[in-house]
């Protein structure tokens, strides 16, 4: 790992690592904070509001309990673990498809529809402080590079690549 000298954390030279997971996730760490505590009156964390946003989005067709999941870039079965609370709050509601019965839609409920709204207002309010902290243009950057990352099926298998020097 190539050592660049940087601030002193716990001696005259702090390493910082090259791994980008690392330097996601601390990133990731941070924005969480920002974003769950502007949401903390409402009750939602950041990830639930993420999963309203995506149902609210999707409201003319709710999505699968695959399509969310898919749109999450999340499995199934940490899906269904994020759904739970909502669910038992009655923000959320699964329905059985009429065209396939073992099929199931995730749609917002009246109550998700109101706390969403609620919501929104106070997510405006970390966007704004995010994109003014970082700069609209750099914050626009940072989300169009992560959305295409987010998209790039090939990340999700490492067999498939080559490494590169």
């Amino acid at each position: 790992m190539a050592q660049t000298p940087g601030r002193s954390r716990s001696g005259p030279e702090y390493v910082e690592s090259e791994c980008t997971a690392t330097a996601l996730r601390k990133a990731t760490r941070r924005l969480t904070q920002l974003y769950d505590d502007a949401l903390a009156t409402t009750g939602l964390r950041c990830t639930q509001y993420a999963i309203l946003e995506e149902l609210d989005r999707r409201s003319r067709r709710p999505p699968t309990m695959s399509e969310l999941a898919n749109a999450l870039v999340i499995d199934r079965s940490a899906l269904g673990h994020n759904l739970r609370p909502l669910q038992r709050d009655l923000l959320i509601a699964l329905e059985a498809s009429d065209a396939d019965r073992r099929l199931r839609h995730v749609v917002l409920t009246p109550e998700g529809k109101a706390i969403f709204a609620r919501a929104r207002r106070l997510w405006r309010r970390a966007q704004d402080r995010f994109d003014t902290v970082f700069g609209r243009s750099a914050a626009a950057g940072l989300r169009a590079t992560l959305l295409t990352i987010a998209r790039d099926e090939r990340l999700a298998r490492l067999e498939d690549t080559e490494p590169q020097n």
